[in-house]
């Protein structure tokens, strides 16, 4: 190829990038001269749905202050309006917030749903919706409705990766499921005031730093029903049948949670369901004692004033640094500080930023133990093991007897290979490695992961282990 022609295909090339690139439209509420396509705020549209409509995927929308309660649009063919219909994948973003900017949808005066209900959002198509208050909105309620037209009353995520963050959904009502949202995955948010058959607050939704707060349901699942939830502040919430908190069903998962002071005639705070292989609860804190699950505590939270609505971590609380770390795929709390302060994570929405303690304050709380960092690696039982040891492997810390130790390997011939046997726990997860020259670097290497760990002792058989040796083994908590 001739040099002239390479450059004049570098340039078309360039070109087709530039014109493919993101753009950014505005909206305000108060603009005086609204003109596609809303590329700056001096053309601002007036109207989110304008700019919506005037946007290509991959393009950002910048909404600043008001009240957005005019227009709608239908979608599916469904009658229920919603105020904004998102179906294509672009950011719409608040300039300042949900204090500021709200998308406000319309419920029947005297009831909470009808014929005449505008929801506040749908949302499809892997869109994100970041920064509003929600508040409002409803669904029809209306014989023969299709399903779409009775659920979601504050957001209808379409199941395909939608994403609300850093929203307040308040005074939503649904005919039928999920009063505040439906489907989505919900970050950094808080679910307040909503209402619903089930799912008062949310509906088969992920969750991850949110706060789920005096949400009601006419049946079950007042705070949530089903979905799975991580790290969040789920309490105050109330259902008329059971799982006040949440109505687990089939497939709820709650981790890192708290569940506390929720409501119903029975399992206030979480319901399983008659599908009790299914739905878990996992380094939580709540009451009853959870044991579809591991590590759960039902201390008090000890919030700084839950009365007046502040779910932040009192500086004893047993929820510092008793969460997992595996849970957690964000890296801000619900107040945008650091979600991990200490090396491990704490239960619910907040993270406390002092911890004096890098131990689990609950596991320091049941053995008597201080949580100013003097015990964490002190050695009170004499066993050879500190009490960051101790809670790392679930031994007991006042207990000598209580220690990660391995008994000598032993030959077998079914199959063939060594039985390696140590001191263990239930629920802990062990991982075992092995090494046949300790002069070697590195002198050890793993063999298996993920052993979960029996009451007393834990065996596994080295099959690959079938000549004379030597082989050293040492097993290890992760």
């Amino acid at each position: 190829m001739k040099p002239y022609q390479y450059q004049w295909l570098v340039i078309f090339w360039t070109l087709l990038l530039f014109r493919a690139s993101a753009a950014v439209l505005y909206v305000d509420l108060n603009s005086t001269n609204p003109t596609p396509p809303y590329a700056d705020w001096s053309t601002a549209a007036t109207n989110i749905q304008n700019a919506i409509d005037a946007a290509n995927p991959g393009d950002k929308i910048w909404v600043t202050n008001g009240v957005y309660q005019t227009g709608g649009r239908t979608v599916n063919g469904v009658s229920l309006t919603n105020r904004v219909v998102v179906t294509k994948a672009v950011v719409v973003q608040s300039v300042n917030g949900p204090t500021v900017t709200t998308i406000q949808g319309y419920q029947i005066p005297g009831t909470i749903t009808g014929a005449g209900a505008v929801r506040c959002v749908y949302l499809a198509n892997s869109a994100l919706l970041s920064g509003f208050t929600l508040t409002n909105g409803a669904t029809s309620g209306a014989a023969g409705d299709p399903k779409l037209g009775q659920v979601g009353g504050g957001v209808y995520c379409s199941p395909d990766g939608s994403v609300v963050s850093n929203c307040v959904l308040v005074g939503n009502a649904a005919y039928n499921w999920g009063g505040g949202a439906i489907y989505g995955i919900l970050k950094n948010s808080v679910i307040r005031g909503n209402a619903a058959a089930s799912g008062g607050g949310t509906y088969l939704c992920s969750l991850y730093n949110c706060i789920v707060v005096s949400n009601t349901a006419a049946s079950s699942g007042g705070g949530a029903t089903r979905g799975t939830m991580n790290n969040c502040t789920i309490i105050g919430n109330s259902a008329s049948t059971n799982g006040g908190g949440v109505d687990g069903s089939s497939d709820g998962v709650l981790n890192n949670c708290i569940v506390c002071f929720n409501s119903a005639p029975t399992n206030a705070n979480y319901y399983r369901g008659s599908f009790n292989a299914y739905g878990s609860v996992n380094y939580c804190c709540t009451i009853p004692f959870s044991t579809n699950g591991m590590n759960n505590i039902t201390n008090n939270p000890t919030f700084v004033n839950a009365a007046a609505g502040d779910y932040h971590l009192q500086s004893n609380s047993p929820c510092i640094n008793a969460g997992k770390n595996t849970y957690v795929s964000v890296t801000n709390d619900l107040d945008g500080n650091p979600r991990m302060v200490g090396g491990t994570v704490d239960i619910g929405a907040y993270e406390y930023q002092a911890p004096t303690s890098v131990i689990s304050y609950a596991w320091l709380q049941q053995y008597g133990l201080t949580n100013n960092g003097s015990a964490d690696y002190a050695d009170a039982d004499g066993d050879g093991m500190n009490d960051w040891q101790e809670w790392r492997t679930g031994t007991n810390p006042t207990n000598g007897l209580s220690v990660l130790t391995m008994a000598s390997p032993t030959p077998t011939n079914s199959p063939p290979g060594q039985v390696v046997t140590w001191q263990s726990v239930s629920g802990i997860s062990y991982f075992l490695q092995r090494g046949t020259a300790l002069g070697a670097q590195p002198a050890f290497s793993t063999i298996q992961t993920g052993i979960l760990g029996q009451p007393d002792t834990t065996s596994y058989t080295d099959v690959t282990a079938t000549n004379d040796g030597p082989y050293f083994y040492r097993v290890g908590v992760q």
